[in-house]
């Protein structure tokens, strides 16, 4: 049985949202010489769009609690747009950064709507495959979005990638419109104070522990990976994109078969993803100057990286089931920590251009002693084989 269609059009705007998080990494010396700041100051764009995430990941879905899926999410989508019109027509980086700050808190409000709508789309048994979908438009950003964003905004300037982000808006709005569900949510369910009461269960807390620490190994290379391209590995600088092309590749790939397996072996995919993912940071490290073998290892590593990251997204909604409307909230900011508080712990390494894939080593490797001593709940995901 096929999947419903506004899954795909939720998978849009998360691919336009997806592009819009990281694509400044392309466009940070434009934008910095355009309105007359330091390349430094200009990076804290990006790191207000995460802090953003994760702020806004419980805010604004406390802010969505009552309403409609649809009115929602589509409400999110226009402010996201909104706030993308503003960053390209400003020539002041003060409002730059407050429209970032604008377009994260919409991003992540999305996100965490989109989580708990699509699953609400989908039997319980196909659940992992629906989150697949979703997950897949952010991968697709890394692949085909924020190399596009770069390119574009090499020849047209780092505004036109703001306008491209804004137009991929449109459709997905329109498909929300047309595709999602109208129908208004129960008024029956859980209190606010119970929904966050849900944070106080061992399962919940574990798995957004491991979930944090698996996103912050990812993305504390994934942010680095220039360096290794061309310092150990010896490439030329035009090789870098690649590189990311093939990490998210990857990524797609393996959140595409998290997706066919997470529903029936979510517990199989963790017990050997999850060592993988230590071997294949502690391999990358080893062998990131042997350019023979540095592509394949990317890929690989997008893979399992997003194997067991997408398994974890339909791991916490599992337990967070009795917080309906913050299950998604409670996902997206667990993710978003991890991807701060990632490359923030590899630019302390950086000294050796393959710290950071020695930290995402150490970092899977306290996931991974963590989940042994703390045990596992039977009958969440993670035990269904």
């Amino acid at each position: 049985m096929p999947l419903p269609l506004p899954l795909y059009l939720l998978a849009l705007a998360v691919f336009a949202m997806g592009t819009s998080e990281f694509m400044l990494a392309g466009l940070l010396p434009d934008l910095a010489r355009d309105l007359g700041v330091s390349v430094g100051a200009a990076g804290a764009l990006t790191s207000a769009f995460a802090v953003g995430m994760v702020i806004g990941a419980p805010l604004m879905a406390v802010l969505a609690r009552g309403r409609s899926g649809r009115s929602g999410l589509l409400g999110f989508v226009l402010v996201f747009l909104a706030a993308h019109v503003a960053g390209a027509l400003t020539s002041s980086f003060g409002v730059l950064l407050a429209s970032r700050v604008v377009a994260a808190l919409a991003n992540a409000g999305f996100l965490a709507l989109a989580l708990t709508t699509a699953i609400a789309m989908v039997p319980a048994d196909r659940t992992a495959r629906a989150l697949a979908v979703l997950l897949g438009g952010t991968t697709v950003a890394t692949v085909v979005g924020v190399p596009g964003g770069a390119l574009l905004g090499a020849h047209a300037g780092w505004r036109a990638a703001f306008w491209a982000v804004a137009v991929l808006c449109v459709p997905a709005a329109l498909g929300i419109l047309r595709g999602v569900p109208a129908a208004e949510p129960s008024p029956e369910g859980p209190s606010l104070r119970a929904e966050f009461g849900v944070l106080r269960e061992p399962g919940l807390a574990r798995v957004l522990v491991l979930a944090a620490l698996v996103n912050a190994a990812t993305f504390g290379s994934f942010t680095f990976l220039a360096p290794v391209v061309t310092g150990p590995a010896g490439l030329t600088s035009s090789w870098v994109s690649a590189a990311l092309m093939l990490f998210g590749a990857g990524s797609f790939a393996g959140v595409t078969a998290a997706g066919r397996l997470g529903d029936r072996h979510a517990g199989r995919v963790l017990a050997v993803g999850g060592p993988l993912l230590l071997v294949g940071w502690v391999a990358l490290a080893a062998l990131a100057d042997r350019p023979a073998v540095l592509p394949a290892l990317l890929f690989v590593q997008g893979a399992l990286s997003f194997a067991v990251g997408g398994t974890l997204i339909a791991w916490i909604l599992y337990e967070a089931a009795g917080a309906p409307a913050l299950a998604g909230a409670y996902a997206t900011a667990a993710l978003n920590v991890g991807a701060v508080v990632g490359p923030l712990l590899a630019a302390t390494v950086l000294g050796r251009p393959t710290g950071p894939f020695l930290l995402s080593a150490g970092l899977v490797a306290a996931a991974l002693a963590f989940a042994a001593v703390s045990g596992s709940r039977r009958g969440g995901p993670a035990s269904r084989c």
